[in-house]
């Protein structure tokens, strides 16, 4: 929880998508099970990954795809894979936030924060399982280069959408970053966002929102909570909120307007998530403290995601015993 919250106190001047992508860099030369691989820019355009580096186009701060692999378990155990969201600075891009509190925005990264020191608590306790952390980072500025409302871009996956606001940037680079997990074959996908102002409408600054398209994974996930004091709390997503994404000019659009917007951006993500259990947490309520002496990053949800981690540990142990195994 301290890595989490030095890398979501630090300012976006220094905390920038290449900052993140050394310490991950740094965790790896501590730890022989942990391999991390950086994606470019270029590279990522290879990959199609247009709507992730559409967000970073105005920024003069290189866009990252960061990819610690930790291989804990038997070769060839399904890896459970963490996304974290990782924007650096949020301006809101040409959809311009108001300037009050705009110095919050380094916090927009706490996702990727909480995933990484997620990692550095598995290598620490050495976990015996394979877990993959995915952090797409960019900086969302508002320039010449930038993208504009109404822009259509092409995402990993083949899917269009229409950016009809700026500042609806997480979703775009954890699209893509979705996607891309998808070449893990993973057990389980658990994303990890600052994601939207609508989730502290509904759920104040003390529960995270939980939304997912396998109720075993949620309920698992909640339950890791609940043992961790850090809770989350689950809302619906059904195919009646889509229709709010739809586009007269791209597969979909990135916002669907003022009405249940935190299930809309996980609408949005489910799109990309179909070829696996997946779940998504909205954590912008509680990543950091806005008042007084105690502004500033809470570490959350590392103690979650450490004991979801723990639960698949105790999980496959138990299904060994099941199977006769000696251990």
């Amino acid at each position: 929880m301290t890595t989490a919250r030095e890398l979501g106190n630090l300012p976006g001047n220094i905390c920038t998508p290449t900052y993140l992508s050394e310490i991950a860099i740094a965790l790896d030369a501590e730890c022989d099970k942990l391999t991390t691989t950086v994606l470019e820019e270029d590279e990522m355009a290879e990959l199609g990954m247009f709507s992730l580096l559409s967000v970073g186009e105005g920024s003069i701060q290189p866009s990252k795809l960061i990819v610690m692999e930790y291989k804990g378990g038997e070769e060839g155990d399904k890896p459970h894979v963490l996304v974290g969201k990782g924007i650096t600075f949020d301006t809101g891009g040409i959809s311009l936030k108001p300037g009050a509190k705009m110095d919050e925005m380094k916090f927009d990264m706490c996702g990727a924060a909480s995933v990484i020191g997620a990692m550095e608590s598995l290598t620490e306790m050495a976990l015996p399982i394979n877990v993959v952390a995915i952090v797409a980072s960019a900086e969302n500025m508002p320039s010449s280069k930038a993208t504009k409302p109404g822009d259509i871009v092409t995402t990993m996956s083949g899917q269009t959408v229409e950016i009809l606001n700026t500042d609806a940037e997480g979703r775009l680079v954890l699209c893509d970053a979705l996607t891309y997990a998808e070449r893990f074959e993973p057990a389980t996908v658990v994303d990890v966002a600052t994601l939207t102002g609508a989730c502290i409408v509904a759920l104040g600054h003390h529960t995270a929102g939980l939304l997912s398209n396998n109720d075993e994974l949620a309920d698992s996930l909640l339950a890791a909570g609940d043992f961790a004091a850090d809770r989350a709390w689950r809302l619906p997503i059904g195919e009646e909120y889509q229709e709010q994404l739809d586009s007269n000019f791209a597969d979909i659009a990135n916002i669907g307007g003022p009405a249940a917007g935190t299930i809309t951006a996980a609408c949005f993500l489910a799109r990309f998530t179909e070829k696996f259990a997946w779940a998504h947490l909205d954590i912008a309520g509680v990543a950091w403290n806005s008042n007084g002496k105690a502004k500033g990053s809470t570490g959350r949800c590392v103690p979650l995601l450490c004991q979801h981690l723990l639960n698949q540990v105790d999980e496959g142990e138990e299904e060994q015993e099941g199977c006769g195994h000696d251990h």
